[in-house]
């Protein structure tokens, strides 16, 4: 029945499904191998995508020709762009969604793209061969199924997240699985260990279900989506809110409300029988995203902790308690949730659970997530110590199309830490390892300014493009969107305003009145003074406006506000990109520098950095390594 694949996906979870796509829309043919075909890219914990700087990542995948922010548009109930108060380094995109359709929608894509088979059974084993006579050492030849099926494919992509000996702790209960209802993956890990790769034990958790008949949101307070609500993707898909969609225009609420001293102290009589406590969960868990056990301990000095009540689609009543992760017994559990505000009758559809995972530190990958150890082995996900949809999803992009590209001997398409968040995460977790599941955050990526949200297609699409996975249309539409920011630019910057235009928008939002004829750009730089306020009472300029599209407006008003700024972190990117073209070779001796520092030998020869860029980031390579480095390759 089945074929020699190009790519073989193990696991349809939000890294198997983009890494299947990519793939797949290069040209690959490819088999996505999941235990249940009824759960692909299932929304595990909470039913929302994005978020700080998970939403930038959201817009990455898109612009790479990826199916996430399709998928989060047309299944959202609601919209909001986090931290508007900030500068637009830190917007941050986000979505609540219907769980269910948000899975329903990643089958009816997958099932439409051409050239993806699927396959439901467990995988137990992978078919590694010799070094084919050609010295480059073992590869990857396919996976062997739990009912002894061999499939034979030139590469393999493991997508296992929490499901490799997945064990589910409540109380002092504990069961095999690696999700609720779902049974564990055995074998892979056992295996891989034989072949010397390093694995270690994580944990996550999730809170539990409510029934939202049950509960008084009276008592709550209203969390409303954005009132002018935007998207993930670039492209002109479907989404509940755009102007001209047949859905419905209206978004769900959310509602906020808070723990206090009577819920501590009920979640405190259960510390004894807690996995956490009692050491029977012996990985780390998510430092950002504890559990509520762990907060009340780890942050005894608040009173209260902030608890997110978010509906699980349009028309369900389940309901998702976002900051509520907790693995005590169910009773405590329960007991604990009628203490908080709007929640004192409330039913529970389902407990809290904690979840712990073999993964495998990432240091094992070269930066196109091929493992070091196998040829063709790729890992994506949470197999690699990660946490979140977004950090698997881009994961999952980035090792299907290198899949694609090392099969068909192409050069490996590696993204810089300057160029996308996407870079930084992979940089981090190749060059830096990770001891507790990853998660991006903004403050990760020091060329932040440059990484926005609204310059994602910008950054990425003519990169993808030339790759084959990023459509004509898309590539199309980006050059419009430059094309129209410029003229836009140009616009601002050459033509001036009169005193009598612009004041009474200066007066508008208290700034200092001009007294002679000024360029718009100059009025433009004002903090407090937006391209809205030029359409609200300048009729020529919004009429001048009116032909573009808004989001090249958007980023034209960003691109002029923040010029400054943008200039001086370029500046500082083309200082730092030499570092990252001096290459390493990667059979490079670093015992026989003897100069370098023991941990400097150790740590270099160990991880094999590509570049002396990622040389100078791993932690115990100092800065006088590095320059005892660049002058053995006569630098």
């Amino acid at each position: 029945m089945f074929q020699t694949y190009d790519v073989i996906v193990v696991g349809a979870g939000h890294a198997g499904c983009e890494a299947a796509a990519a793939a797949a829309n290069m040209g690959s043919k490819v088999l996505l191998v999941t235990m249940n075909m009824q759960t692909i890219a299932q929304m595990s914990c909470n039913p929302a995508m994005g978020g700080i700087a998970k939403g930038q990542i959201v817009r990455e995948i898109d612009a790479l020709g990826g199916y996430s922010g399709i998928i989060s548009d047309k299944t959202a109930i609601q919209f909001r762009m986090l931290n508007r108060s900030k500068g637009p380094a830190m917007w941050s995109p986000r979505t609540q969604n219907d769980r269910q359709l948000f899975a329903n929608e990643w089958r009816l894509m997958l099932e439409q793209t051409p050239n993806v088979d699927f396959f439901q059974d467990m995988v137990k084993s992978l078919i590694i061969t010799g070094d084919d006579g050609d010295g480059r050492g073992t590869r990857v030849a396919g996976i062997i199924t739990g009912m002894g099926i061999e499939i034979h494919g030139k590469s393999v992509i493991l997508t296992n997240g929490t499901f490799l000996n997945g064990l589910i702790h409540i109380g002092d209960k504990q069961f095999g699985g690696g999700r609720t209802g779902e049974k564990a993956a055995t074998g892979i890990t056992e295996q891989l260990v034989t072949l010397g790769f390093e694995s270690g034990r994580m944990k996550t958790g999730t809170p539990p279900r409510i029934d939202g008949r049950s509960l008084d949101h009276s008592k709550m307070e209203i969390q409303n989506g954005d009132e002018d609500p935007a998207k993930f993707s670039f492209l002109d898909n479907t989404s509940p809110f755009e102007k001209n969609s047949t859905f419905p225009k209206k978004q769900h609420n959310c509602w906020i409300t808070y723990t206090n001293a009577a819920v501590h102290d009920i979640l405190k009589t259960g510390f004894e029988k807690s996995p956490m406590f009692t050491g029977r969960i012996k990985g780390l868990g998510p430092r950002y995203c504890p559990s509520i056990e762990d907060k009340i301990t780890r942050f005894a000095e608040r009173e209260r902790h902030q608890l997110f009540v978010e509906p699980e689609g349009w028309d369900t009543v389940e309901v998702y308690l976002n900051g509520f992760s907790t693995s005590l017994p169910e009773d405590v559990q329960y007991a604990a949730l009628t203490k908080i505000p709007g929640f004192e009758k409330a039913k529970m559809f389902r407990p809290g659970y904690a979840i712990e995972y073999d993964y495998f530190p990432p240091q094992q990958l070269h930066l196109t997530l091929e493992t070091k150890l196998i040829r063709n082995l790729y890992f994506a996900g949470q197999i690699n110590g990660t946490t979140g949809y977004e950090e698997a999803a881009c994961q999952g992009i980035m090792a299907g199309i290198n899949a694609h590209l090392k099969i068909n001997d192409r050069a490996p398409f590696i993204l810089q830490r300057s160029e996308a968040y996407i870079g930084v995460l992979i940089d981090d977790l190749v060059t830096k390892g990770t001891d507790e599941p990853y998660r991006m955050f903004t403050s990760r990526a020091e060329y932040r300014i440059l990484l926005r949200q609204d310059n994602a297609d910008v950054r990425l699409t003519p990169k993808s493009f030339e790759l084959g996975l990023a459509s004509k249309e898309r590539y199309e539409r980006v050059q419009e969107k430059v094309k129209q920011s410029h003229e836009v630019m140009r616009y601002f910057k050459n033509e001036s305003i009169d005193p009598s235009e612009i004041n009474p928008v200066l007066e508008a939002v208290s700034s200092s009145p001009i007294n002679q004829k000024v360029k718009m750009f100059n009025v433009l730089a004002r903090p407090n003074v937006t391209i809205i306020d030029f359409t609200l009472y300048c009729i020529r300029i919004k009429e001048f406006l009116q032909q573009f599209r808004w989001e090249s407006v958007v980023q034209a008003e960003i691109l002029m506000k923040y010029e400054g700024y943008i200039s001086k972190e370029s500046e500082m990117v083309d200082k730092l990109q030499r570092l990252e073209e001096l290459v390493l070779h990667e059979d490079f001796d670093y015992k026989q520098l003897t100069s370098l520092s023991s941990e400097a030998r150790e740590k270099l020869a160990k991880i094999r950095p590509r570049t002396i860029g990622q040389a100078s980031r791993i932690s115990g390579v100092s800065p006088a390594d590095i320059s005892i480095l660049m002058v053995y390759m006569g630098r």
